[in-house]
């Protein structure tokens, strides 16, 4: 009997190893076919993710989408779930991998996608939808006008297009710009540039901590005043390696971040961080609400954060009795050349995932590319500072139209918004994208890490030199595990070694997971021994 409760109880433990080796990937899924004809008599459920920061206009627009794309096609219902951060969207793409129950449209970032690949034929490439003479980009059994694949801008194109295939279309796309209180500029008897270099704004900043006899800042009479702040410094410091064309990574997934002109700008960044004259947003907060409290002088912010920067700005997040009265000026981030700008390409994306049922692919895919469509495009840009990543909604009329009518209101055409999209169109062949790899999130986490460490440590009065620096890069590596190749956590995954090594956080999700069906199957094996055992 003893013997006979072991095996039993052995090939229960087998069936789970098998079980939870399967758990993450696509559980058996085909490469998608693309069907012949789109079945209009049978009904599909598209399960669409998407991120909203509680703009109840962006809310509307995408319920209008939908509403729309539904009288087109009576036989697609898509179902919409509203996220407040892309970095959740992600964790719960990860999470649902291993049940097998991803969304059916996903707006994310590629960097997230090369996670999410780590699944076989989990994520749909999209090179032979676009081309598809019916279905596909401008295709002519499409119920909508869909831009053609030509008329999708290049550069926003091609930053989807990773591992030899395009992986998602752009949806929209913003980079980052700097708000600065022009007014306090010039009480510090400086002439604005029309693009600011990291000399022009550090000198100004330090410019800026002058007291007076009562221990007030002389040029805002407040107790507080943080000259610059940052909101992402993982895009601050792949911008200033960008911009001295230094290493930070290459497209097989080299990690080159930790070298020596990241350390120089590092003790730049102390420098700063000592006098109090640079902080970000992690350790002080939002900027907007300090330079709107005048309490700032150069905030850098997504274009797409524009409806939140100045005095006037239709959003704010601090009482109206604490706003200055200031003239907001909106530039290109600061340069260290500026006759060779270069300023990151950002914005979410849209991926498709892969099905059982190839027409269910088809109908996500339909449902994708209405995004793409002038309604979406114009609608969801206005909202903010993003631009349209068609040049059929950027040349058309109606958007045309609303860029000249910058400052005619604080609402709609709010005029830091309309020069914070501007900036991004005159400025489209000088951006830039970071490879796409599995662990490019973990290396971009790191690079933020870099200086918002040096930050806290230099207010902690502890001493930032070449031994601390080195210290400093062996925790981040170890930190985000970017010294360990990317084969063990494929092998985990059960995915391409060939993409890289899982996140952390993914990491610990499957983890964690895998733990949780431990627990529930040897309870179960537990449950079915004893009733055996009671049987016999």
């Amino acid at each position: 009997m003893k013997k006979g409760r072991t095996a039993l109880f052995a090939a229960l433990f087998c069936g789970m190893l098998m079980l939870l080796s399967g758990c993450h990937g696509s559980k058996g899924l085909g490469a998608f076919t693309m069907p012949e004809q789109f079945d209009t008599k049978k009904s599909y459920e598209v399960t669409f993710w998407a991120k909203n920061d509680t703009n109840k206009t962006q809310t509307a627009i995408y319920e209008k989408a939908i509403q729309d794309f539904e009288e087109l096609y009576p036989n697609i219902t898509v179902n919409m779930r509203l996220y407040t951060d892309y970095g959740k969207i992600y964790n719960d793409v990860i999470t649902n991998i291993a049940t097998n129950t991803t969304p059916d449209v996903c707006i994310t970032y590629p960097d997230h996608i090369a996670t999410y690949l780590t699944g076989t034929n989990l994520v749909v490439p999209l090179e032979g939808l676009f081309a598809d003479e019916k279905y596909g980009l401008g295709g002519s059994e499409v119920l909508f006008d869909s831009p053609r694949q030509e008329e999708i801008i290049p550069q926003f194109l091609e930053e989807c297009a990773f591992g030899g295939h395009y992986y998602a279309i752009p949806y929209m796309r913003s980079t980052e710009a700097c708000y600065v209180n022009k007014t306090f500029v010039e009480e510090l008897g400086y002439t604005l540039p029309e693009t600011l270099t990291w000399d022009f704004v550090w000198e100004v900043s330090e410019a800026a901590m002058e007291k007076d006899a009562e221990g007030n800042f002389k040029v805002n009479g407040q107790k507080v005043l943080i000259p610059f702040i940052y909101k992402s410094t993982d895009n601050m410091m792949i911008q200033m390696l960008k911009q001295r064309d230094a290493g930070y990574s290459n497209d097989a997934g080299e990690v080159l971040l930790f070298n020596d002109t990241t350390k120089e700008l590092l003790f730049e960044i102390a420098k700063h961080a000592e006098s109090e004259a640079f902080s970000t947003f992690k350790i002080s907060s939002y900027p907007a609400n300090f330079l709107n409290a005048g309490q700032c002088i150069f905030a850098v912010d997504s274009t797409a954060g524009a409806t939140w920067m100045g005095t006037d700005a239709p959003l704010i997040d601090i009482s109206a009795d604490k706003i200055v009265d200031f003239e907001t000026a909106v530039l290109p981030v600061p340069q260290f050349d500026v006759q060779q700008p270069k300023m990151i390409s950002q914005g979410p994306s849209v991926c498709v995932f892969n099905k059982n049922d190839p027409q269910q692919v088809l109908a996500s895919w339909l449902f994708a590319q209405y995004l793409l469509s002038n309604e979406v495009q114009i609608a969801y840009a206005e909202t903010e500072g993003y631009v349209p990543v068609t040049k059929k909604a950027q040349e058309s009329a109606e958007y045309q139209e609303y860029l000249s009518r910058c400052g005619k209101d604080n609402e709609l055409h709010y005029a830091a918004k309309i020069e914070a999209a501007q900036l991004l169109l005159s400025h489209v062949g000088d951006t830039f994208v970071t490879p796409v790899f599995n662990g490019s999130v973990s290396l971009r986490d790191a690079a933020g890490q870099l200086i918002e460490t040096t930050v806290k440590s230099v207010r902690r009065k502890q001493t930032v030199d070449d031994a601390w620096i080195e210290a400093l890069y062996d925790d981040t590596i170890s930190l985000y595990r970017l010294d360990q190749p990317g084969s063990a956590d494929a092998a985990l995954s059960g995915g391409k070694a060939e993409l890289g090594k899982l996140p952390g956080t993914a990491v610990a999700l499957l983890a964690s997971l895998a733990a949780a069906w431990v627990v529930i199957l040897l309870y179960v094996a537990w449950g079915v021994v004893k009733r055996r055992n009671t049987v016999l």
